[in-house]
């Protein structure tokens, strides 16, 4: 009988720290990372550079079950995550604020959510996978052994998200930030289909008040006591 292949899920809002802590974890553990937010993202970049309206959600199914996309760690806290469309990095592309709010719209669409369910389980592989989003726990990955949702107020996140943008030396203000943030939050937390809130057996973790090393042990002590 093949041994099950262990799933940690990390589900939460954006700016919560949930791309820092799921790439160490995976490093840490030797896992297979799956960024699902990322896959939203990939198919509005698609969209855009093939003309494909929003609107279209025929061609935006399509569009999506023909994408090659992977994901690497890079070992760096500031950018943990390499995003590879047909071996083109979009990491950075990926990371604008535009790609952010496409995503938000596009995650809305049931038909195009089922299409890539087949995907992001693709990506369950041994030795085992960390699942990035904010439906890992509650839909795509029922079963996972470990389920944690990382939160934090949107007031810090909008705060992080700023110093980000500007020691990239991203002109940006933090009142727009916040704004975007609430806004997201709210089209994500009132969605019909799969709406971002913690799975019932989901450990939930604030993030507003520690730093990136606290919240890793804090995960990491949950993740060695459910998969012991």
């Amino acid at each position: 009988m093949a041994k099950p292949i262990p799933v940690i899920a990390i589900d939460g809002p954006s700016g919560a720290g949930k791309g820092v802590i799921t790439q160490r974890l995976a490093m840490f553990q030797g896992y297979n990372i799956l960024d699902s937010g990322a896959l939203y993202r990939l198919i509005g970049l698609a969209a855009r550079r093939e003309g494909v309206d929003f609107g279209n959600r025929p061609k935006l199914v399509k569009l999506a079950q023909g994408l090659d996309i992977s994901f690497f760690g890079t070992g760096d806290p500031e950018n943990p995550l390499s995003i590879r469309l047909a071996n083109e990095d979009v990491t950075r592309e990926l990371r604008a604020d535009e790609a952010g709010v496409d995503a938000s719209k596009i995650a809305t669409i049931g038909e195009l959510r089922d299409a890539i369910r087949g995907l992001q389980r693709s990506f369950k592989q041994p030795p085992g996978l960390v699942a990035d989003g904010r439906d890992m726990g509650t839909v795509v990955f029922q079963e996972a052994e470990v389920k944690i949702f990382l939160t934090a107020s949107p007031e810090a996140r909008a705060e992080r998200r700023y110093k980000q943008l500007k020691d990239k030396g991203i002109d940006v203000t933090l009142s727009a930030l916040s704004l975007s943030i609430h806004e997201r939050d709210k089209r994500d937390m009132g969605r019909e289909i799969a709406p971002l809130e913690p799975s019932t057996d989901a450990v939930i973790i604030d993030s507003s008040a520690m730093t990136i090393d606290q919240v890793f042990y804090r995960v990491l002590a949950v993740v060695e006591e459910r998969l012991d």
